[in-house]
C-alpha cells in the first residue's frame, strides 16, 4: 500500500504540475539529443559557451523554420479544399451507385455538401435583403465599438503568449543544462547515488546514451521516410507534397498512432484531388513501398533505433503520457518511458518497471519451460526449444534448459508444493517435448555422422567425433547399445528420454526404460542383449544411497558392462562428484553422462557384498561349585 499511494502521489503531481513540468521534460530530452553535437563543437576548438549557443540557436532555428513551413502549407490547403468538394461528392455518389451501404454514404455526402456550403458562405458578401423578406425575417444586428489599436494587438498577442513563453523557458533550460552538464550530472550522484557511485554512473550513462540514441536514430529514420515520400507524392501530382513530407517526419515519432495518421491525410487527399481512382492507388504504393524498406532495410541497419521497450509498454507508455500531458506528452512518451525502465534496471526499488516495460526476457529459458510444463503445453515448450535450436545443438538445450527445468520440478517436489497429478503433467508433457524434437534429432544424427564418415576417411587413425560441446567434442556411439533407466520418479524418467536423444544423435542404440520397471527387481527384464553401458538417472541430489543399491543391482547381473548413475545438477554447480560404491562411474551433467556412458575404458570387477553374519546370544554359562 505505501508503495501504490506512492505512486498515485507521482500521477497526481505530474498532472496538476504539467505547466512547470511539461517544458522541463522537453528541455531535458532536448539536452539529451543536443549534448553529442555541443561536445562534438568543443572537440573541434570552439569554446564551451559558443559552442553551447550555437548548437541551441541551429536547433531551435531548424524547429521555428520547420513550424512556419508547415503552417504555410496548412493554409494554402484549407484554402484549396472547396475545390475538391466536386470529386470527393462524385466519387461519394459512385461508389453509393456500385453498391455500398447507401445509408453510410448519403450521410457522407450531406456532410461534404454541408461543408462546402460553410465554405463558399465565408467567401461570399451577403445579398440585400427585398422588402418582403425583411418583412418575414428579422435582421441580425451586430453593436460594433471601435477598439484602441492597443486593444487589437492585445487580441492578438494574447493567445501566442503562453507558447512563446513556454518556448523562452525551454531555450534558457537547454542552454544552462548544455552549460552546467557536468555540474548538474554530479550534482545528481551526491543527492540520489552518493552511497553507490559505480551504479549511479552506469544508470546515467545509459539513460542518456539511449534517449540520445533513440532521438537521433529515429530522426534519421524518419527523414529516411519523409523526404523520398514527399518526392513520391510530389512526382505522382499530389499538392503541397512538402506538407506530407514533413508531417510524417514529426508524426512517426508518435509510437504506432503516428505513422497511420501520416499516411491517411495524403490518401484522403489524393481521393478528393483525382476524379478517377488512379492517384490513391499511386500514393497507396508509394506507402507500401517506403514501409516495407523502412521497416526492412532502414530500421536494421540503424539498430540504435530501437528503445530496448516491449511493443505493448509502449502503446501502453502512449496512452498514458497522452492522457496525462496531452499531444506533447504523446510525443514524449517513448523517451519518457525509457528513462524509467533504466530508472528500474539500476534502482531495486523500481525493478518493476523494467520488468513492465523492458523487451528483454524476465524468465529465464528453464523457468520459462517449467512453467509450460507445468501449464501441459507441449506446443509453446516446442517453438521455444526450435528457437533455441537455430544456434544450439540438442545437447546444449537439453543440458542448459530441459534438464535444468526439471530440477526445479524435483525442487517444488520436495517441498511438497507439487501435486502427484501435476508431476505426471509434467511428465508427459516433457515426453511429448522429446518426441517433438525428434526430428530435429535425426537430422542432427545425420550431419554428425556424415561429418564423422568425412573424418574418418580424410584422417583414418581419428577417431569419429559427434556434435561439440564447448570445447570438448562428444565421442561417437556407433555400434554401442546404452539403457537408459529413470531412478525414482517420473521426472527421472523425462530426464532419462532426453539423455537417451542425446546418444541416439551420437549414434548409439538407446533403450529407455522408466523406474517402474526396476521396481519390482524385473530389472534384467530390461536389459537388451549386448549392451555395453548402463546409466541409472536421478534428479534427487540427496539419492545416492538408492543410487548405489540399483548400480550395484545391475552390475552384479552384468559385470562385463559399465554400469553407472548420473546425479543431475546445475552446469554451474560445482559440488564435488562422491563415486558410488561399485559402479564404474558417476555424472553430474550431461555432456559427462555421454562421455562416461560411451567411454571405451574397461569397466570395473563387481564388488562381492559381504556376508551378513547374524549374531546370537549365548546363554549364561552355570556357575560351578567350588571345589573344597
Amino acid at each position: 500500500m505505501p508503495a501504490f499511494a506512492s505512486v498515485l502521489a507521482i500521477i497526481a503531481i505530474l498532472y496538476f504540475a504539467k505547466d512547470v513540468l511539461l517544458p522541463l521534460a522537453i528541455a531535458v530530452l532536448l539536452t539529451f539529443a543536443l549534448a553529442p553535437i555541443s561536445s562534438r563543437l568543443r572537440k573541434l576548438g570552439l569554446p564551451r559557451i559558443l559552442a553551447v549557443v550555437t548548437t541551441v540557436v541551429l536547433a531551435f532555428a531548424v524547429l521555428i523554420l520547420f513550424g512556419l513551413v508547415v503552417a504555410s502549407q496548412v493554409a494554402e490547403v484549407a484554402q484549396n479544399l472547396p475545390a475538391y468538394q466536386g470529386n470527393i461528392i462524385g466519387k461519394i455518389r459512385s461508389l453509393q451507385e456500385s453498391g455500398a451501404d447507401s445509408g453510410i454514404m448519403r450521410r457522407l455526402t450531406l456532410v461534404v455538401e454541408s461543408v462546402g456550403r460553410e465554405l463558399d458562405s465565408v467567401d461570399q458578401a451577403p445579398a440585400p435583403a427585398s422588402s418582403a423578406a425583411s418583412k418575414r425575417e428579422p435582421l441580425l444586428v451586430e453593436i460594433f465599438a471601435p477598439s484602441r489599436p492597443i486593444d487589437t494587438l492585445t487580441s492578438l498577442i494574447g493567445p501566442l503568449l503562453g507558447p512563446i513563453a513556454s518556448l523562452g523557458l525551454i531555450i534558457v533550460v537547454v542552454v544552462f543544462m548544455l552549460l552546467e552538464r557536468e555540474e548538474l550530472r554530479d550534482r545528481f550522484i551526491r543527492l540520489v547515488g552518493y552511497g553507490d557511485l559505480h551504479r549511479t554512473t552506469e544508470a546515467l550513462q545509459e539513460a542518456g546514451s539511449r534517449v540520445a540514441r533513440y532521438l537521433l536514430m529515429q530522426l534519421v529514420v524518419n527523414c529516411a521516410y519523409g523526404v523520398p515520400l514527399a518526392l513520391g507524392l510530389w512526382i505522382v501530382g499530389i499538392p503541397n507534397a512538402v506538407l506530407w513530407g514533413m508531417l510524417a517526419i514529426v508524426l512517426r515519432f508518435v509510437p504506432y498512432i503516428g505513422p497511420v495518421i501520416a499516411t491517411v491525410l495524403p490518401l484522403f487527399l489524393a481521393f478528393a484531388v483525382d476524379p478517377g481512382w488512379s492517384l490513391v492507388l499511386w500514393v497507396g504504393a508509394i506507402f507500401l513501398v517506403l514501409e516495407l524498406t523502412s521497416n526492412n532495410i532502414v530500421e536494421p541497419w540503424l539498430y540504435g533505433s530501437r528503445t530496448g521497450l516491449s511493443p505493448l509498454a509502449i502503446i501502453v507508455a502512449a496512452i498514458f503520457w497522452a492522457w496525462l500531458w496531452g499531444p506533447v506528452g504523446l510525443i514524449l512518451s517513448t523517451p519518457l518511458t525509457v528513462c524509467l525502465a533504466v530508472l528500474g534496471r539500476y534502482v531495486p526499488q523500481f525493478k518493476f518497471l523494467e520488468v513492465l516495460f523492458g523487451s528483454e526476457p524476465v524468465l529465464d529459458p528453464k523457468e520459462r519451460l517449467y512453467q509450460r510444463l507445468l501449464a501441459g503445453d507441449p506446443d509453446e515448450a516446442t517453438d521455444h526449444a526450435e528457437e533455441i535450436l537455430e544456434k544450439d545443438y540438442l545437447e546444449d538445450y537439453y543440458g542448459t534448459v530441459a534438464i535444468p527445468a526439471l530440477l526445479l520440478a524435483e525442487q517444488d517436489r520436495r517441498r511438497g508444493v507439487l501435486k502427484p497429478e501435476q508431476m505426471e503433467r509434467v511428465f508427459g508433457t516433457a515426453m511429448t517435448l522429446v518426441s517433438n524434437l525428434e526430428e530435429i534429432a535425426q537430422e542432427e544424427e545425420h550431419e554428425e555422422g556424415h561429418e564423422a564418415g568425412k573424418a574418418t576417411e580424410e584422417t583414418p587413425l581419428a577417431p569419429a567425433t559427434g556434435a561439440t560441446a564447448g570445447d570438448a567434442e562428444l565421442p561417437d556411439g556407433t555400434g554401442k547399445t546404452i539403457l537408459c533407466v529413470g531412478g525414482r520418479g517420473p521426472l527421472d524418467d523425462a530426464s532419462a528420454a532426453m539423455l537417451a536423444q542425446v546418444l541416439q544423435v551420437q549414434g548409439a542404440d538407446v533403450v529407455a526404460a522408466r523406474h517402474s520397471d526396476v521396481a519390482d527387481r524385473r530389472g534384467k527384464d530390461i536389459v537388451p542383449q549386448g549392451v555395453d553401458g548402463i546409466i541409472i538417472c536421478f534428479l534427487n541430489e540427496d539419492s545416492g544411497k538408492y543410487a548405489r543399491i540399483l548400480v550395484r543391482r545391475f552390475k552384479r547381473r552384468h559385470p562385463g558392462v559399465r554400469v553407472g548413475a548420473v546425479l543431475w545438477s546445475e552446469p554451474q554447480d560445482e559440488r564435488p562428484k562422491q563415486l558410488l560404491e561399485g559402479g564404474d562411474f558417476v555424472a553430474t551433467t550431461l555432456t559427462e553422462a555421454v562421455h562416461e556412458v560411451l567411454s571405451d575404458a574397461p569397466p570395473l570387477p563387481a564388488t562381492i557384498p559381504r556376508k551378513i553374519q547374524i549374531r546370537t546370544r549365548r546363554p549364561a554359562a552355570k556357575a560351578t561349585p567350588a571345589t573344597p
